[in-house]
C-alpha cells in the first residue's frame, strides 16, 4: 500500500511539473529574452579618477528578435550596445566604461536596459538590469 502511494505521488508530481513547464514555455513564447553570461561585474579596487572598462555578453534566448532601445545608468557610466536587432540564438555585447572621477565612495551601479519590444502584460517595454561594483580608494 505504501509503495502504491509513493508511485501515485510520483506520477502526480511529474504531471504537475510537466504542466508548469508547458505554461512557462507558452508564457515566454513571442518574447525577446536576454540571457547574460554574468549580470554582476566586480571591478575590484579603483583609484579616484581612474577609468575602467568591462562588458556584459548576452544571448537572445527568446523566439523573436530583440532590439535595445535605451540604456540608463549613472553619469559615471558610458555604454555602447548593438543598434541592430539580435536574432534568436544570436549573441550581443554591451560595453561599459566607468569613470570614478566624481565618486566619493564605493558603490554598486545599476545599468537598466530597455528593449524596443513592449510587454503587453505589464504595459511597458521589456527591461533587464545588470550591475557592476567597485571599491573606491583615494
Amino acid at each position: 500500500m505504501k509503495n502504491i502511494a509513493i508511485i501515485l505521488f510520483g506520477i502526480l508530481f511529474m504531471a504537475t511539473t510537466a504542466t508548469a513547464q508547458t505554461i512557462t514555455a507558452k508564457a515566454e513564447k513571442g518574447k525577446p529574452i536576454m540571457t547574460f553570461d554574468k549580470k554582476m561585474v566586480d571591478m575590484g579596487t579603483v583609484k579616484k579618477g581612474e577609468k575602467r572598462e568591462t562588458f556584459f555578453e548576452f544571448t537572445n534566448t527568446g523566439d523573436v528578435p530583440l532590439e535595445i532601445d535605451l540604456i540608463s545608468a549613472c553619469d559615471c557610466t558610458t555604454t555602447d550596445y548593438p543598434r541592430r536587432a539580435i536574432a534568436p540564438g544570436e549573441k550581443g555585447r554591451i560595453d561599459v566604461i566607468f569613470d570614478s572621477t566624481e565618486k566619493e565612495a564605493s558603490e554598486v551601479i545599476d545599468i537598466d536596459i530597455f528593449l524596443k519590444q513592449f510587454d503587453e502584460e505589464k504595459g511597458m517595454p521589456f527591461m533587464e538590469m545588470v550591475q557592476y561594483k567597485f571599491e573606491l580608494v583615494k
